[in-house]
């Protein structure tokens, strides 16, 4: 059989494979320790789910509008104007099957063939996959620790040519954990106005922020950058709803109704009961936002402690999302390898660097309960010691 030519341009998902690697594991009785899921291993809010139970009860199990109930689009909508400054009208919104699904929407309605997209790296591994898939020309830049693993203006200027049309921008971070404090996002907004580019701001980690740090949509600093902004965002991070796959593109109404022509001949609408329990999301109380948050910055505080103490690796305090970006370097060992002799030998699954555009780091998600913390970081010491 021959496949098509865009199969052939993309890799599958390493985070997938390894989640998958460990659960058949732990099925044949191993105790794996898995830091592999960026999933909140929390229940998803009671009043969420009871909203979408009463949507069942009564009957609201049928075909809905493919761009989303309009109950759903004006939450969201009032949301973007409340939480982020941005003064989108529910002929904005579009409700999607997830974050992801919102991206690859995005990607197919405005990537022509040969447009470039800028990636800063590292980056969440769909990115680039998503902008081949549009036959577009991803266009990675590296960053390290010496910026915090964050684009500096003056790079991503340099990055741009006639082909530029997109630059994509996540924070907080998916996997370095950064978050681009309002002074820098102004400075990045100058140039992406200077030189007449879209960018997308990739949010959906915005309410899993610590110590005061403040999460700002580039969208909010004017009129002129606001007409340039694309925002994704979905409900799986802050409010654990994972399963229940809706996410949102908050855009200019020409590329909404280009990306809701798409999703009318692709997937159809989003499930509708499930958009019912994702309005309790946003319009009920937020106590159960801050449960989970006060959960992770306990995690992120003892796992913060334990990787600093284990010799031969490094590490930022991350200011946000669930994850620590692990330099490896010193250990001589490339990520991929890295992953597979820790889960081989000592039953613990991180994820390699080398998908998110940085070989020489791993990424640990700290979206587990404290016991896992805790026996998971022993092994991995032993790992480590057990080397020099």
């Amino acid at each position: 059989m021959e496949l098509a030519r865009r199969i052939s341009k993309i890799e599958p998902s390493v985070t997938l494979a390894i989640s998958a690697l460990a659960k058949a594991m732990q099925q044949d009785g191993k105790d794996v320790c898995s830091f592999s899921t960026g999933e909140p291993d929390f229940d998803t809010p009671a009043h969420i789910k009871d909203a979408a139970k009463q949507a069942l009860d009564r009957g609201i199990t049928k075909y809905g509008a493919a761009a989303g109930e309009p109950l759903l689009r004006q939450a969201i909508a009032t949301k973007l104007r409340r939480d982020n400054r941005l003064n989108y009208d529910p002929a904005n919104i579009l409700v999607t099957n997830g974050g992801k699904h919102s991206l690859y929407n995005l990607m197919v309605a405005l990537i022509n063939p040969g447009d470039e997209v800028i990636i800063p790296a590292p980056f969440w591994l769909s990115y680039p996959e998503m902008v081949r898939l549009a036959d577009g020309t991803p266009v990675i830049v590296p960053t390290d620790s010496s910026t915090d693993y964050k684009i500096t203006p003056s790079a991503l200027d340099a990055a741009i040519t006639p082909k530029t049309k997109l630059f994509v921008l996540n924070s907080p971070s998916n996997p370095s954990g950064v978050v681009y404090t309002p002074d820098e996002l102004q400075a990045l907004a100058k140039v992406i106005v200077d030189r007449d580019i879209l960018v997308v701001s990739d949010e959906i980690y915005e309410k899993i922020i610590y110590d005061g740090v403040e999460q700002v949509s580039i969208g909010s600093f004017g009129e002129e950058i606001f007409n340039r902004t694309i925002i994704s965002n979905g409900f799986a991070k802050a409010y654990a709803m994972t399963g229940w796959r809706i996410g949102y593109l908050a855009a200019p109404i020409a590329l909404i109704t280009a990306a809701s022509a798409l999703q009318g001949h692709s997937t159809s609408n989003v499930c509708t009961f499930a958009q019912y329990g994702a309005i309790a999301a946003l319009e009920g109380s937020q106590d159960c936002v801050e449960n989970m948050l006060h959960a992770f910055a306990l995690r992120r505080k003892a796992i913060l402690e334990r990787l600093q103490a284990i010799p031969g690796l490094s590490c930022a305090k991350p200011e946000g999302a669930f994850y620590i970006f692990v330099n490896i370097a010193n250990t001589n060992l490339k990520s991929l390898e890295f992953c597979q002799q820790l889960l081989e030998q000592h039953q613990v699954a991180t994820i390699p660097g080398l998908p998110f555009g940085a070989d020489d780091h791993i990424r640990i998600s700290y979206a587990t309960d404290m016991v896992t913390i805790d026996k998971g970081m022993d092994r991995l010491d032993k790992f480590i010691r057990s080397r020099r």
